[in-house]
C-alpha cells in the first residue's frame, strides 16, 4: 500500500498550488522540499531598517565573489545581508556551462522556494500565445487553448489576489482583479502621451500579486492589504504578497491532508515495468545523507523546469534508458527564458513639486505586447512587453553640493523624476538549448552535476534591438530629457528567472513529454507543473500560468484517482 496519495516535489510557486488543490479534494499529501524551513517570524527580514543591518544591508564584495557570483549577477537588488539566506550559495550548488555559453540558475531551496522572493508581476497568456506555434510552423502545437484555461485562471486570481485594472485588451486578457496602485503623476502624463502617439500601444498599471482589499477567505490565513513599504524582497510578514508559505501551504495545512519534509534531495523516481507507473521517489537528507524512498498512486514535479529535467534524466531504467519518460528525447530540451536588455531611461520635466506618499511595491507600469498585434511591421515573431515606471530623486539626483544642515534639508525636498522602461520579450522554443547531465562528475550528494548549453537566437536578438529603437521613441513622445539606454547585449539566459520548457506539453507522444492535463504520455500517474510544461514561452511572466495549470492538473489527477484509474 502506497505511503501516500500523492508525492509534490517542491514547495513552490507551482508545488503549493498543487498540494492546495490535491489536499482539498481530500487526498493525503506528502510535499518534498529539498532545502530548510522558513519560519516567517524568524527568518523574514522585513521589519529591519537597512542601517539595522551591518554595512547598510550590503553583502561584503569577497563574500559575494566566493557564494554569490551568479545569484548577485541576475538579482543583485534582491540580495542583502539580511536576506542572503533565501539564495542558494553557488559553490555549494555547482553547474557546468557549454563552450562559448553562459547561464545564470537563479535559485533558492527552502520552504516556497522562490516565491517568497519573486517580484510579483502576474499575467495571463492571451489566446495568440496558445497558437502562435502551430500558425508560425514553430516547436510544436500546445494541446490546448486560451479557452479552456479560463477558469483556472480566474479560480487561481480569486485566492492568490491581484491589484490590476480592467482594460479589455485581447492579448493580455483582464484577471480577476483588486483595486489597481494608482500610477503617479509622471506615469499618467507618460501614459496619455504615449496612447496618443502610438496607436494600438496601451500604459497600464502593472498587475502585481499584493491584496490591496483582501476578501474573507485571505483574512482566514491571516492575509491583510499591502501596507506599501516595499520591504518585499525580505518576506512580508503581513503576508500581503502571494507566496505559497503566505497563502497554499497553509491553506493545504488546514485540511489535516498535508505532510512536508524538508531537507530531502529527490534523487530519482523508481519506475515499475509492469504497472507502467512511478512506484516511488527516492530522497537523500541534505544534512544527514540519509536514504530513503517514499511511495505514492502519482507524483507531481514542481521542482523547477530545471531541477524536475534533472530528476528525470536521472532516473534511468532498462525501459526508460534516457532518462523517464523520455522516448520523445525531449526531457531537458526547449530550455527558454524571457530575453531582456533593452533599457531605456530619462528624466521627466514638469513634476518637480510632486513628491509620493509611501513606497509603492515593485510594479509602476506595463506596456503589453503590440508587436504583430496591432502592429504588424515587425522584423521578428513574437513580442514583447515592458516594464517601468517613473519615481522622483529628489534632488539627491541632482547631486547638490554642500555641506551640514542645509546640505541635508535639501535632499528632503522634491526633484527630478526618472522614468525608466525595459522589455521582456519571447524566446523562441529550440530544442538545440537544452540541460543535461554531467557524465562523471557529481555535487556533494551524489547527483551528477547539470551541464546548460542555452543561447539566444537571431529572433532574440533582432526583437531586442527593436524594442530599444522602440522605448527610445516612447521616451521622446513622452518629453523626456537626458535619455539613456542600455546598448549592451542581451540579458544573459536564465537571470530573468523565468525558465521554462523542459518537458513539454503536446499533442503528440513521439514529439512531446506531457498531454495537455500535464500528464508524462509514457508514465500516466506522473504530472509535471511547474515551468517545464510550458510548449512556448509568451512575453508575460509565467507565474500564474503555472499556479492555473497546477489547479487544472490537480483535479484532473484527483479526478482519476477517485475513478480507480490511478
Amino acid at each position: 500500500m502506497a505511503d501516500f496519495d500523492a508525492i509534490v516535489v517542491g514547495s513552490g510557486m507551482s508545488g503549493g498550488m498543487s498540494a492546495k488543490e490535491l489536499t482539498e479534494r481530500g487526498l493525503k499529501v506528502l510535499v518534498l522540499e529539498r532545502g530548510p524551513e522558513i519560519i516567517p517570524e524568524r527568518d523574514y527580514t522585513d521589519q529591519l531598517a537597512p542601517w539595522q543591518s551591518p554595512n547598510l544591508d550590503n553583502v561584503p564584495q569577497d563574500e559575494i565573489k566566493q557564494h554569490y557570483p551568479k545569484q548577485y549577477g541576475g538579482v543583485a537588488y534582491a540580495i542583502k545581508e539580511s536576506t542572503k539566506h533565501f539564495w542558494v550559495k553557488d559553490d555549494e550548488h555547482p553547474y557546468e556551462e557549454a563552450e562559448g555559453t553562459s547561464y545564470d540558475w537563479l535559485r533558492g531551496y527552502h520552504t516556497a522556494g522562490r516565491s517568497i522572493m519573486w517580484s510579483r508581476q502576474t499575467y495571463r497568456m492571451g489566446p495568440q500565445d496558445f497558437t502562435a506555434n502551430k500558425e508560425e510552423g514553430v516547436g510544436v502545437d500546445w494541446p490546448v487553448r486560451y479557452e479552456e484555461i479560463v477558469p483556472w485562471y480566474e479560480k487561481v486570481e480569486k485566492f492568490i489576489g491581484i491589484a490590476g485594472s480592467e482594460e479589455g485588451l485581447n492579448q493580455l486578457p483582464d484577471s480577476v482583479f483588486q483595486p489597481a496602485f494608482e500610477l503617479t503623476d509622471a506615469e499618467k502624463s507618460f501614459k496619455q502621451k504615449i496612447e496618443t502617439t502610438f496607436n494600438g500601444r496601451n500604459v497600464i498599471p502593472a498587475r502585481i500579486a499584493h491584496l490591496t482589499d483582501a476578501t474573507e477567505e485571505q483574512r482566514s490565513l491571516g492575509r491583510t492589504n499591502c501596507q506599501s513599504r516595499n520591504r518585499c524582497h525580505h518576506g512580508c510578514t503581513f503576508k500581503a504578497y502571494f507566496s505559497s508559505l503566505n497563502a497554499t501551504l497553509p491553506a493545504a495545512e488546514r485540511t489535516g491532508n498535508l505532510t512536508i519534509i524538508h531537507n530531502a534531495i529527490v534523487r530519482g523516481l523508481d519506475y515499475d515495468f509492469a504497472s507502467n507507473r512511478v512506484s516511488g521517489v527516492q530522497v537523500i537528507d541534505a544534512e544527514t545523507n540519509e536514504r530513503r524512498t517514499y511511495t505514492s498512486k502519482m507524483v507531481f514535479l514542481n521542482a523547477s523546469a530545471i531541477a524536475s529535467a534533472l530528476i528525470l534524466l536521472q532516473s534511468k531504467s532498462e525501459a526508460f534508458p534516457t532518462g523517464l519518460a523520455n522516448r520523445s528525447d525531449q526531457v531537458g530540451r526547449n530550455l527558454m527564458d524571457h530575453v531582456s536588455g533593452a533599457g531605456v531611461a530619462g528624466i521627466m520635466t514638469g513634476f518637480d513639486d510632486k513628491t509620493v506618499f509611501g513606497r509603492r511595491p515593485s510594479g509602476g507600469i506595463y506596456i503589453p505586447r503590440y508587436a504583430n498585434v496591432t502592429e504588424n511591421d515587425k522584423p521578428y515573431k513574437r513580442g514583447f512587453g515592458f516594464q517601468g515606471g517613473a519615481s522622483p530623486l529628489g534632488n539627491a539626483g541632482g547631486q547638490i553640493a554642500g555641506i551640514g544642515r542645509d546640505f541635508k534639508e535639501a535632499h528632503k525636498l522634491p526633484g527630478p523624476w526618472r522614468f525608466s522602461v525595459l522589455a521582456f520579450g519571447e524566446q523562441l522554443p529550440n530544442p538545440d538549448n537544452r540541460v543535461t547531465l554531467h557524465a562523471s562528475r557529481r555535487d556533494r550528494w551524489g547527483n551528477p552535476v547539470p551541464i546548460f548549453n542555452v543561447a539566444y537566437g537571431e529572433n532574440e536578438h533582432i526583437m531586442q534591438r527593436e524594442a530599444l529603437k522602440d522605448a527610445r521613441a516612447m521616451m521622446e513622445a513622452a518629453g523626456c530629457i537626458n535619455i539613456t539606454s542600455n546598448d549592451a547585449d542581451l540579458s544573459k539566459p536564465g537571470n530573468r528567472i523565468h525558465e521554462m520548457g523542459s518537458a513539454r506539453m503536446g499533442r503528440d507522444p513521439a514529439t512531446s513529454v506531457l498531454n495537455g492535463w500535464c500528464q508524462a504520455h509514457d508514465v500516466p500517474n506522473l504530472f509535471i507543473t511547474d515551468g517545464a510544461f510550458m510548449t512556448s514561452s509568451a512575453c508575460q511572466n509565467p507565474s500564474l500560468s503555472y499556479m492555473a495549470f497546477s489547479a487544472r492538473a490537480a483535479h484532473y489527477a484527483a479526478d482519476l484517482v477517485a475513478e480507480g484509474a490511478l
